[in-house]
């Protein structure tokens, strides 16, 4: 069969590139705060549900077993990654529940003293201080996971993304880990802020993992990301938000006829393409406004409104409250978290 020039094959694959770049260049974790632990042979720690923010474990000695909050256990062993991107709570434990529930004591993680290690980073030994050497030790990060206009695509993610150590499904991730555990057990000079970058990193490539193996869901945003009919203008949406697309404009980045852009769009995503962009620019807005402290006015000239008072409106309209309120209730939030 006869492949028509930029479809399929290669050229699909390359719109799928361009896209995952995409969302990995807006990906953002901001204050990342990491431990690395040390536990006993019987240990239990829970990690408190903390919305809006990630959670990022690597375990690199021993074995252990993840419990959230919905009861679901997940068994760990040496050179597993997990990556929570909606902050649910759940707990790590030295073996399997009992049939009354753990039979070990379990202590928040936030109870416990760590020692800095740099910036960001401390120790948190678990262990007996006349026990033996830690039966396993793991890396844990959290952090605030903004993946800026792409937002939609992080709510589509699944509570718990597990990277096996074999890697069957992300390959490319295990060299990352494999110098992480080099990095967590040998305690080089300076290994505290190599540990926290190459856990970056992997969050990012398990990301893109997840990405490529077909997102666990065929439909709305993800169908889009992979459906050359959609990606160039999803990523002409993205790349300029501050242009005031037309549909007709849209379609033709697709090289598809205007009704059938528009038609598929709605179908797939679950709203109109003009919408779509309206909500992700009062996304994008939201964000400049209160993690980047723009003023409203940059914001609405970044976004190619011709006025202040126009963007107040589209984005009273869109959120439900004026900018200046938006900011302010993102900055109470982040002071009394």
């Amino acid at each position: 069969m006869t492949e028509s020039p930029g479809g399929g094959g290669a050229g699909q694959f390359a719109l799928s590139s361009d896209l995952i770049s995409e969302l990995l260049t807006s990906m953002r974790l901001r204050g990342v705060r990491y431990r690395r632990v040390h536990v006993g042979p019987r240990f239990g720690l829970t990690f408190d549900a903390k919305p809006g923010r990630a959670s990022f474990h690597f375990l690199a000695v021993g074995s252990a077993v993840l419990r959230t909050g919905d009861g679901t256990v997940h068994e760990l062993s040496a050179g597993n990654a997990v990556f929570m991107p909606h902050g649910q709570s759940h707990q790590l434990l030295s073996g399997p529940d009992g049939p009354n529930g753990p039979d070990i004591p379990v202590r928040g993680i936030d109870s416990f003293d760590g020692v800095p290690l740099g910036d960001a980073v401390c120790d948190v030994d678990t262990c007996p201080s006349a026990g033996p050497a830690p039966s396993a030790v793991f890396f844990s990060g959290s952090m605030e996971f903004d993946l800026g206009g792409m937002q939609g695509l992080g709510q589509l993610m699944p509570d718990v993304m597990l990277v096996d150590a074999e890697g069957k499904r992300y390959p490319g991730l295990m060299p990352i880990l494999t110098s992480m555990r080099r990095e967590v057990c040998s305690a080089r000079v300076g290994f505290a802020g190599i540990l926290a970058r190459l856990a970056e990193v992997a969050a990012a490539m398990i990301v893109r993992g997840w990405i490529e193996c077909g997102c666990d869901n065929s439909s709305g945003l993800v169908a889009a990301l992979r459906d050359p009919r959609l990606a160039c203008a999803i990523l002409a949406l993205h790349r300029q938000p501050g242009h005031h697309w037309t549909v007709a404009e849209l379609a033709a980045e697709c090289n598809v006829s205007r009704s059938v852009f528009a038609d598929r769009f709605h179908t797939t995503i679950g709203m109109p393409p003009l919408r779509y962009a309206t909500e992700l620019r009062m996304l994008l807005a939201s964000q400049w406004l209160a993690q980047d402290t723009l003023p409203v006015q940059s914001v609405a000239q970044r976004l190619g409104y011709t006025s202040q008072a126009s963007f107040t409106r589209a984005f009273k309209r869109v959120t439900g409250q004026p900018p200046g309120a938006s900011r302010d209730a993102a900055r109470s939030k982040a002071t009394a978290g």
